[in-house]
């Protein structure tokens, strides 16, 4: 990122000018544009948008990943990626490639070490998220996620304000502690004018490997419940698989490797609903339906 600072003009006036049509430019070529969001910390919202992101790319869609959680940044450590983004002839950054149709930039990407901590006030990551949209090769894509820290803080703020077509997704588990959090993710999506694309439901029900029977670890319905009564869409049910774990250490795609599990269905079904109301601009179809 040093690189690209030093070619910005000098005076901030003229700074802020240029990045903000750096910024247009970079959302003008991106069709939807999506932040995956939770209440709290611990519900696999990561590994929600991670595998969201895979998903979709398997489809051929054109995806780009940004990794808005600078505290705890785990997009590349899942995706397998390693490396510094290039700068480009247009010294612009080019995003780290996973495949022909998925791209992903991260905080962890610029850091000396994968443990460094990155102890940052509100304005400097309010810089870097901007420098993210409009400073970063994205090119045309279909989606853009931007996986944003838990709660309700600088980063999905910034990207509420800099991005204004974008549309939440917001992760929970069915335990009520995770729904209490999620409501005010809610509130937090009204309150700066937001729209909401939808709920989804992670780590809903195991399946005992002795019995095959399904087991509701952290409760059942919660989700949907919360749904209904905040007038939201349901987006659907992602079982819990604790090979969904060794992927991510490992940097493996779990959809490409079981790709016939629970797991990955409810993922193509929570893919199917997302395509749907984005290319139609409706509101998704209710996964209760059906």
């Amino acid at each position: 990122m040093a690189e690209i600072l030093d070619r910005m003009p000098s005076s901030p006036e003229a700074i802020r000018n240029e990045q903000e049509k750096a910024i247009a430019r970079s959302l003008a070529r991106i069709r939807h544009k999506l932040l995956v969001m939770s209440g709290k910390g611990g519900v696999g919202k990561t590994s929600t948008a991670v595998n969201l992101a895979l998903t979709l790319a398997a489809r051929g869609k054109r995806i780009g990943l940004m990794d808005v959680d600078l505290h705890g940044p785990d997009v590349p450590r899942m995706l397998g990626l390693s490396g510094t983004p290039e700068v480009n002839a247009e010294r612009k950054l080019n995003p780290l490639r996973v495949s022909d149709t998925l791209a992903a930039i991260s905080m962890e990407s610029f850091l000396p070490g994968r443990d460094d901590a990155v102890i940052w006030r509100g304005p400097l990551k309010f810089s870097a998220i901007r420098q993210f949209i409009g400073d970063v090769e994205w090119g045309d894509l279909d989606f853009l996620i931007m996986d944003a820290p838990p709660g309700t803080g600088d980063e999905p703020l910034t990207v509420a304000q800099q991005v204004p077509e974008a549309r939440a997704v917001i992760v929970t588990t069915p335990q009520e502690v995770a729904l209490a959090d999620v409501r005010k993710s809610i509130n937090f999506c009204r309150t700066v004018k937001m729209a909401i694309l939808g709920l989804i439901e992670n780590m809903s029900g195991f399946a005992c490997p002795h019995c095959g029977k399904p087991v509701d670890l952290f409760g059942s319905g919660g989700g949907e419940r919360t749904c209904r009564e905040m007038g939201i869409a349901f987006l659907g049910r992602i079982p819990l698989d604790p090979r969904m774990v060794d992927c991510a250490d490992r940097g493996r795609s779990f959809i490409a490797s079981f790709p016939d599990s629970p797991v990955s269905r409810a993922l193509e079904a929570v893919a199917d609903r997302i395509v749907a109301a984005t290319d139609s601009g409706n509101r998704p179809p209710d996964s209760s339906a059906g």
